[in-house]
């Protein structure tokens, strides 16, 4: 099964600029029940970022409590992990578990096409499992 079958497509995705405040992207969060939204690439050859709860908590501590001078592109991961939409699922898995990531980016050609959460992958396993 490829990753394109199972992924979160790009017209559900959640994004946002670069530089809107951390307390914007919180609201972006909250308003469509998302715990990561998409950091838009600042041009044709930059790259998309990924910012999480993670990343938010972590700024706050770091200054205190006091976000309103971060912007997103501060926090964001930057560039996002990502791997190709034609992709075996079973690979960006192993990935996933590998290297502890949650949410991976499914980018080709330097274009968003959607993403990958462990939500979507076991999904996929539970199906499976219900049609045996």
């Amino acid at each position: 099964m490829l990753v394109e079958n199972v992924m979160t497509p790009k017209d559900k995705l959640t994004t946002i600029s670069p530089m809107a405040t951390v307390r914007e992207a919180l609201k972006m969060m909250r308003e469509n029940k998302v715990r990561s939204v998409i950091v838009e690439k600042n041009g044709e050859d930059g790259a998309y970022g990924l910012v999480t709860f993670k990343n938010i908590l972590q700024s706050i501590v770091a200054e205190d409590g006091d976000i309103d001078l971060l912007n997103v592109y501060d926090i964001a991961s930057v560039p996002a992990i990502s791997v190709s939409a034609k992709l075996n699922v079973q690979y960006a898995s192993k990935m996933m578990v590998k290297s502890s990531i949650k949410r991976l980016l499914i980018i080709d050609n330097n274009e968003l096409k959607g993403i990958l959460t462990m939500t979507d992958i076991i999904e996929v396993l539970m199906d499976s499992v219900e049609a045996h």
